[in-house]
């Protein structure tokens, strides 16, 4: 109501006049878009329910200022200025924020890991949170089976949020067929993240994966090659989750030790039971500034590398999207990380 009392008041200074109970019925079906989408599956519900969630977030925070502007401003010039201004700012949200949202960028880091091993190095490509759905499709995945093919990492790493939520989506656009395109010569690996549990369709979804050539980790270790390991954890969500130490002890500690983790916690209990890398997404960097200010808060490292002492994090925001299909302050992106092991 407070939003589109405002919006009501611009519109009548605007040479686009709407019919009062017009305009009404257009903002209850946005304020509702939301929580329909939630319970009927039509995918342009889902969009617009997307993309109102944005605009309700922005506006409760510039209207309130916008506001206090014009009350001590009192002139009617100033309502329609300052209206203007945030309609080209929303437009500017969806339009540079798709772009963000729909064009993935490969960022690279080079870590160094002091043990031995007879891989001098090894390329590792990370692309957490993808969030298949209804929204997240088969073209966005495509995208990333590109980037491997272009990027030929030696391991494929998926630290959760497969899909978003329901899995019927990612069954009725047979996207299973695509990820199957997912290859690498020492194999992909998939760990659950919050999103996979929602829907009740864990099971279904590791079924899947598996289908697909993937190997999904659930309080699981692999010895990769002979090489290093690759540790799956269950998602923090998951009461029934091992702790790190029972998942660690028995490995050889000799060889490098890479750990999945879908949400970025706990680092120095990962440090402490010997782990080198610790790979994590679910922040999505806040998705929409200025959120990356409160992940910030509530994270010891919400986005990119953090070493402490032995211990390497890397945390991504995400290669899709939850919610709004947008990003502002933050990319659609895969990591890809050059691993270096310096022990002789």
């Amino acid at each position: 109501m407070y939003i589109g009392y405002n919006f009501w008041v611009w519109l009548k200074l605007t040479p686009w006049p709407l019919n009062k109970w017009f305009y009404n019925g257009i903002m209850a079906f946005l304020s509702f878009s939301i929580f329909l989408g939630q319970f009927i599956s039509f995918q342009p519900l889902k969009w617009v329910g997307g993309f109102w969630m944005a605009i309700l977030g922005y506006s409760l925070l510039l209207l309130p200022v916008a506001n206090l502007v014009i009350y001590f401003i009192k002139k009617r010039a100033a309502v329609y200025w300052l209206g203007l201004g945030l309609f080209a700012f929303f437009m500017f949200v969806l339009v540079y924020g798709s772009f963000n949202a729909w064009s993935p960028i490969v960022r690279e880091v080079d870590i160094k890991i002091d043990k031995a091993s007879d891989m001098d190095n090894l390329k590792v490509l990370v692309a957490s949170d993808i969030h298949l759905g209804e929204i997240v499709g088969v073209k966005h995945l495509q995208r990333l089976v590109d980037i491997v093919k272009n990027e030929q990492p030696d391991v494929v790493l998926l630290p959760g949020d497969i899909i978003d939520d329901h899995i019927e989506p990612f069954m009725e656009q047979d996207m299973g067929s695509i990820m199957a395109k997912l290859k690498a010569p020492l194999g992909v690996y998939v760990i659950p993240g919050n999103h996979d549990y929602y829907g009740n369709d864990l099971e279904l979804m590791a079924e899947e994966m598996e289908e697909a050539g993937a190997v999904v980790l659930m309080d699981q270790s692999v010895l990769v090659d002979d090489q290093f390991y690759v540790v799956g954890r269950k998602d923090k969500t998951d009461n029934h989750r091992a702790g790190v130490d029972s998942l660690v002890q028995n490995l050889d500690h000799t060889k490098p030790i890479l750990m999945m983790d879908h949400q970025p916690y706990d680092f120095d209990i990962a440090a402490a039971n010997g782990i080198d890398l610790l790979l994590a997404g679910h922040t999505h960097r806040g998705q929409l500034a200025p959120a990356h200010l409160i992940t910030g808060m509530i994270y010891e490292n919400d986005w990119g590398y953090l070493q402490k002492g032995d211990l390497h994090t890397l945390v991504s925001s995400g290669f899709g999207t939850w919610g709004p299909p947008l990003r502002l302050g933050s990319r659609s992106e895969v990591f890809l990380i050059n691993l270096e092991f310096t022990q002789q």
